[in-house]
């Protein structure tokens, strides 16, 4: 019989107290609320343990060091056991041909059963032979191996849009997954790398509901990538009272100012940098003094550098200081207020006695 997601946390000592706080913080950070913790700990206690291919491209592996620093212990314990048991070359024991054996050994058990995670991107030109998997083309590695998983997560920006790989003139002709593989549903959860706790979230989420998260137009799940950074940002009130920082390091960058002018990407990048942040809930770029790089947008490296400032955002406030929005709103509540006015005093002529003003329909 296939062991439960609950089986392998008690034969790794974890107690139902540390299980069951595990589903809250899991349901909480899906934005599912705590009445979703009692479903995440029934379908893991009776669901079958659901095996993972963990396949790496060209890449850095920099999303393999934000997952294994997932904020919560027990979240990395929960979702390392369900992956590096199965095949991960990165995280494995086995190493050679008996790694091979394994994700064999899965491919065929679990066939249409497991999930693929693919971290880096595959290169074509040449054949392939830029990355090469176990002796063989990286891409013809993920093409075998993607035919019969249930469905694909593209881990990281190299994987989800191709990433520095792909930036131009990209001599290897390094492509994302989701340009390789046509015929399989793929969760694209971009960042260079991607926040840990998003990372482990969307895989428990497709382990405990068998299925895949809602996405966005771009293959996205909503639950992490559905706003902006920007619009969560705890710099925003200074955006839109035109209170920026001109130069790195001076007086309004002491005083907290907003970072769009030296080139932050928060207004058009779509993350969960601002409500989830790093390291623990810590920090994220923007509250360290760094603008936002825009690294889980597609292209990022080839959008005119890090510190240009965005040229085509028109909101509120933009090109504004504090006193000129003053007097924006000053007028606006004076061209309210005389309006009111006007019609105040029509209505006390229409109802003058003797007046000529048309009493409407009766």
């Amino acid at each position: 019989m296939t062991e439960t997601f609950y089986d392998v946390l008690r034969r790794q000592g974890i107690t139902r107290r540390s299980f069951l706080k595990f589903c809250s913080l899991t349901a909480t950070s899906l934005g599912l609320g705590s009445a979703a913790a009692p479903k995440i700990a029934h379908a893991l206690e009776n669901k079958p343990r659901t095996p993972v291919i963990w396949l790496h491209g060209l890449e850095c592996t920099c999303c393999s060091e934000s997952f294994i620093r997932s904020a919560h212990p027990l979240t990395k314990d929960v979702v390392l056991s369900m992956l590096s048991l199965d095949y991960d070359d990165t995280l494995m024991a086995a190493a050679g041909h008996q790694a091979e054996a394994i994700i064999e050994e899965v491919k065929h058990k679990y066939k249409g059963n497991y999930i693929l995670a693919v971290e880096g991107n595959p290169p074509l030109n040449e054949d392939g032979m830029y990355c090469i998997h176990g002796g063989r083309p990286f891409v013809e590695i993920l093409k075998e191996t993607a035919a019969d998983a249930k469905a694909i997560i593209s881990w990281g920006s190299c994987a989800s849009w191709g990433c520095v790989q792909a930036a131009k003139p990209n001599p290897t002709q390094a492509t994302p997954v989701h340009k390789v593989i046509h015929d399989k549903p793929i969760i694209k959860v971009p960042g260079c790398p991607p926040i840990a706790e998003v990372m482990t979230g969307v895989v428990t989420y497709m382990l405990t509901f068998d299925k895949i998260p809602e996405l966005d137009r771009q293959g996205r799940p909503k639950m992490f990538y559905g706003q902006r950074i920007h619009d969560k940002c705890y710099r925003r009130p200074h955006f839109d009272a035109g209170q920026f920082v001109e130069e790195w390091d001076d007086e309004n960058a002491r005083r907290g100012y907003c970072l769009y002018k030296v080139g932050c990407k928060g207004p058009t990048t779509y993350n969960a940098c601002s409500t989830v942040r790093w390291n623990e809930g810590v920090s994220f770029p923007i509250q360290s003094g760094h603008g936002c790089i825009g690294c889980s947008e597609d292209g990022f490296w080839d959008k005119g550098g890090f510190y240009d400032r965005l040229t085509d955002i028109k909101q509120f406030g933009v090109e504004k200081n504090a006193d000129e929005v003053g007097m924006a709103v000053a007028g606006t509540v004076g061209a309210v207020v005389a309006a009111h006015a006007a019609v105040s005093a029509l209505t006390r002529v229409r109802h003058k006695p003797g007046s000529d003003m048309p009493k409407g329909d009766k």
